[in-house]
This record gives structure tokens, sequence and C-alpha cells, in this order.
């Protein structure tokens, strides 16, 4: 009889523990189950905005003589405007490319004191931080680089991707380089052959030198369109949401808390008085010279009279 129970608590403990440890797995498999699931997510929301700000003006086509200057113009909003922007520096080197210009800033909207006791105040700064950004990267880079920005994106506002085809300006020039070299030719060798007189060598060397500079011109812009060919240029917008930072400062005492008590007061005004008196006295005491004048005068006055009458 007393074996029974003992068996029975026995076998009730074996299927507690049991249970525990299958709820357990369960916990532990939902749990693995969901770190991917976030990841996919997190990988999703990358993969959208980079379908939102890429473009096929971004591509080549293959086996083509056209050349085309691209630039992308994009604003958005980040979670955080350093960070993004250090992201996009290091994806910048990664992939050959350069940062020309870069302007990272706070710009305060509000800004307000409130007196919270006798010595301190509690100050709110509502702000924006916003960089303007701007790269230059390689041309079979661009697509590539503007899908890796993209994960940076929390808010897009819009995106401006332009593919300017300049074959024909870049032909032109060419073309102009090749006439400028013929005619150079043609001048030199008239100069050294035909030219006898002084006026003549002259103006001929003056069109030379014309020919030269028409033909550096066309030259330089030539290399000017294979840069802005060879590396995109992008232009970035980053700004984040209003941040708010709020400060205990101390208060500045008043100018009234070193003003000193109605004693000191008094004996000051006592001494400013005695001290003007004094002053009243010495000007008059340096006047002695004319009061003596003016007494000698008065006297010598008096003693006429009297003998007068």
């Amino acid at each position: 009889m007393k074996t029974i129970p003992k068996v029975g608590l026995a076998l009730l403990l074996v299927g507690a523990a049991v249970s525990c440890k299958e709820q357990a797995k369960t916990e532990e498999s939902a749990s693995d189950e969901s770190s991917p699931a976030m990841e996919e997510a997190v990988e999703s929301k990358s993969g959208a905005n980079a379908k939102i700000i890429s473009s096929s003006a971004a591509v080549e086509p293959k086996n083509s003589n056209r050349k085309f200057v691209r630039t992308a113009d994009i604003k958005f909003r980040v979670d955080d405007v350093p960070e993004s922007t250090y992201a996009i520096e290091n994806t910048t080197t990664k992939f050959g490319g350069f940062v020309t210009y870069t302007n990272l800033q706070s710009t305060i909207s509000e800004k307000e004191e409130t007196k919270v006791s006798q010595d301190s105040t509690l100050e709110t700064t509502r702000y924006t931080v916003e960089n303007n950004i701007t790269i230059r990267v390689p041309n079979t880079k661009l697509d590539t680089v503007i899908k890796t920005i993209a994960k940076q994106i929390d808010f897009l506002d819009y995106r401006v991707i332009k593919a300017d085809d300049v074959s024909l300006q870049m032909l032109a020039n060419q073309m102009a380089q090749n006439r400028s070299d013929h005619s150079e030719k043609r001048l030199e060798n008239a100069i050294d052959t035909k030219g006898k007189k002084l006026n003549s060598i002259v103006d001929a060397e003056n069109n030379l030198d014309a020919k030269k500079e028409q033909r550096d011109a066309s030259k330089l812009e030539n290399m000017s369109l294979q840069d802005q060919v060879n590396f995109s240029t992008l232009t970035l917008q980053l700004y984040q949401r209003e941040g708010i930072k709020q400060e205990m400062v101390a208060n500045e005492k008043s100018i009234n808390a070193y003003r000193p008590n109605i004693g000191l007061q008094i004996i000051d005004s006592l001494k400013t008085g005695w001290f003007m008196l004094e002053a009243i006295i010495a000007f008059v005491v340096q006047l002695w010279g004319l009061l003596l004048i003016g007494f000698l005068a008065w006297f010598g006055y008096k003693k006429f009279l009297k003998k007068n009458t």
C-alpha cells in the first residue's frame, strides 16, 4: 500500500520534466526561426530602397560607341546623418571614387530657456542635422554605389538620374582638333619656305598661335568630357528627424546680488559728500589770488570814498 503512491509520484515528476524540455525546445526553435525572418525583413527593406533609386540610366549598353555623362541627384532621410555620412564615404572609397564636397551641419530651429530654480535653467534646443555631399565614382560602378547607398535610406524625397550623350560633341571636338593640326602644319611649312618679309612672318606666326590655341581648347574640352564620362557625379542631400537636446545650465547672478547693504551705502555716501566738500574748498583756495585782488580793490575804493567825503 505504501509503495503505490511513491511510484505514482515518480511517474508524475518524470512527465513534468519531459514536458518542460519539449517546451524549451519549441521556444528555442521559434527564436531561431524569428532571427532569420528579421534579417530577411531588413534585407527586403534595403532591396526595396535600391529598386526605388536605381535606374536604367545608370547602365551603359554593351558594345556601344556612345559616351554618356551620368549624374545623380538624390535627397533622402536617414536615421543618423553622421553615421550615414561615414558609410557613404567608405562606400565611395571602396568602389574607387572620391568625395569632392561635404557640408555636415546642425540647424537650430528653436531654442527655449525655462527657469526651474533660483540658480538653474533648463535649456531646450530643437535642431536638424543635415549634410550635402558630392562624390564622384567610376561610371561602371554608379549603379552599384547607388544600390549600396540605398541601405541608408529611411525615406526618399526624390532621385534624379541623368545620362547625357556627348558622343557627337566629343567627335566634333576631335574633328576640330584634327583640322587645327592640319592648318598648323601648313602654316609652319609656309613660314619656313615662303616667309621672307618680316610683316608676313609676324602675321603668319599670329595665325599659327591662334590655331594652336583653338586646338588646345578643343583638346581640353574633350579631356573634361572624357573625365565626366569616366567618373559619374552624385549629389546627395541627407537629413534626419528633428532632434531635441535638453541641458540644465547655471543662471548668471544678477547685478543686484552684488549690491552692498544700506549701511555700507550710507557710509559711501558720507565719504562721497566729504570728498565733494574737500574739492570745493580746494577749488576756492586755488582762487586766493583773485580774492586778494578783489579785497584790495574794495579796500582802496572805501578809502578813496572816505577822503572825498
